[in-house]
């Protein structure tokens, strides 16, 4: 039995997609291969993902990145989780932070001790046995310390904020060090074998031909390959997920360095800010059916901590996911796969998750179709799931002064979504099905931060005595406050660390 190998890869477009996408399979496939990303200067960037979840370590570690160098060459800072603000009721406001919650008691889940305390008036807010959204709130920072086992401080989970642009950069060198070749010039032409329709080459404005066994499309929201040449198709989520655009722009940095990024709620949409250390990214999502596109910038620079560095500049977009992911031997990864509004940071996550799905199923030249199914299956229930997870969001609001947040309110939503809530309001009970990205305490402080009170906790909660209840709950409280004490300033841990070059 003889695989035939496939020699030559393309990506198509440059970016973070791009770049991770080249810097992970030249980690992987060790030279053995010849990979290919064809880039045009003149064809623009996104560039706006600039927040990410605690996966992104996993990514840097495999391709064996220094943190501090990371950080440095990215203008990069720490995240412990996301401010939400104005989402349950005006006023509002509550973090997800990463990592746990509390510290479970013997065959019970800490939060359901909580939930019955709570409704006996006996618990503080959730967010205080929590260490990263207490050190989050105090703008304190340091890496999880591995040598103390049954401490919080082995427990702090983070991920990063970083310029997006600076980050493909950063992985273009590293990728060019381990063989990726970058060809610069815009694809006029996309040439098909007429036996399978398969892709078999690219041709630039040039006149080169560039030719390939596997493509990857990296080519943003246009879908170059996947959807304009294959025609694949997209599945639009907007009925759900309403806001179609976004303005985004940089200003310059506020007094305090906050190790978390924020997600202000306006009246038709919300504002993101991703501290950085050289500046602060900006941007407003929002609903074109209820605003306009100078209401939507006024507000957007109305709620900016400094000075505004550039005009701001505006993506539209359809939220959805694309039919099938891999079509053929093209296999979309970044924008050009799907697109959900970056609420919750996932995008960069999408992609990491779609290089690590192609790692899994590379293919040979035959490419089997029972493979590629598996794959689009996994990639549609990692879509789903994530959308589901920022739909409840908007699901979960109790705003009566705009009609766009009474109109999400209002909104019928997927079964999974409702069997979820359902759950959780009878008896506090999270599900987490099938390894889906947001853990159950990321539901938890979704759904209690947007104010859905649990009627019931777990019975065997009834175990323990009340005191004891009480007892375990308060050690767990003043040990995460000790342990924030000790830990340094978020701008003074970059500072000694990873500072970059002013």
């Amino acid at each position: 039995m003889q695989n035939s190998l496939i020699k030559n890869v393309v990506i198509v477009g440059g970016g973070t997609a791009g770049w991770m996408t080249a810097a992970a399979l030249a980690t992987v496939l060790r030279g053995k291969y010849s990979i290919r990303v064809v880039e045009s200067d003149e064809i623009g960037i996104v560039g706006v993902g600039e927040a990410t979840i605690p996966m992104i370590q996993r990514f840097n570690q495999v391709l064996g990145i220094d943190e501090n160098e990371f950080l440095r060459e990215t203008q990069g800072t720490f995240k412990l989780g996301i401010e939400f603000v104005n989402w349950g009721k005006l006023g509002d406001r509550y973090i997800h932070g990463f990592g746990t919650i509390g510290q479970d008691l013997f065959t019970v889940r800490f939060d359901q001790y909580w939930q019955k305390m709570r409704s006996l008036g006996k618990a503080k807010g959730l967010g205080e046995y929590s260490i990263t959204r207490m050190a989050a709130l105090a703008n304190k920072f340091m890496p999880a310390r591995h040598d103390v086992p049954n401490s919080p401080l082995n427990q702090i989970a983070y991920a990063y904020h970083f310029d997006a642009s600076l980050y493909a950069k950063f992985l273009r060198k590293f990728s060019e060090a381990r063989g990726v070749k970058r060809v610069e010039g815009k694809i006029v032409q996309v040439s098909q074998r007429e036996i399978d329709g398969h892709i078999d080459a690219v041709v630039l404005e040039n006149g080169e031909r560039i030719e390939g066994d596997l493509f990857i499309d990296c080519s943003g929201f246009r879908g170059l390959l996947i959807e304009q040449t294959l025609k694949t198709g997209y599945e639009d989520w907007t009925h759900w997920l309403p806001c179609d655009r976004a303005l985004a722009v940089p200003c310059e940095s506020a007094p305090k360095l906050t190790p978390y990024t924020r997600s202000t709620a306006h009246k038709a949409g919300w504002q993101w800010r991703i501290p950085l250390q050289h500046r602060i990214g900006n941007g407003h999502v929002y609903c074109s059916q209820f605003t306009s596109d100078d209401e939507a910038a006024a507000t957007l620079l109305a709620n900016l901590d400094g000075k505004p560095l550039a005009e701001p500049r505006m993506l539209k977009f359809n939220t959805g996911m694309r039919k099938q992911s891999w079509n053929r031997n093209v296999v979309a990864i970044g924008l050009s796969s799907g697109f959900l509004e970056p609420l919750e940071s996932t995008s960069i996550h999408l992609i990491q998750s779609s290089i690590s799905r192609l790692i899994d199923f590379f293919p040979n030249q035959g490419f089997n179709p029972t493979e590629i199914s598996e794959y689009n299956r996994q990639s549609r229930f990692e879509y789903e799931r994530i959308r589901d997870f920022v739909i409840l969001h908007y699901k979960l609001n109790q705003r009566d002064d705009a009609n766009f947040w009474k109109a999400c309110a209002e909104m019928a939503i997927p079964d999974t979504l409702a069997h979820k809530m359902d759950l959780f309001k009878t008896s506090g009970r999270l599900l987490r099905i099938d390894n889906e990205l947001f853990a159950e305490v990321g539901w938890l402080q979704v759904l209690e931060g947007q104010n859905l009170k649990a009627d019931s906790y777990h019975s065997l909660v009834d175990l323990q005595s009340e005191a004891d209840i009480i007892e375990y709950m308060e050690s767990v409280r003043e040990v995460i406050a000790k342990c924030v004490d000790v830990m340094p300033d978020h701008a003074a841990y970059i500072a000694h660390h990873c500072a970059a070059k002013s």
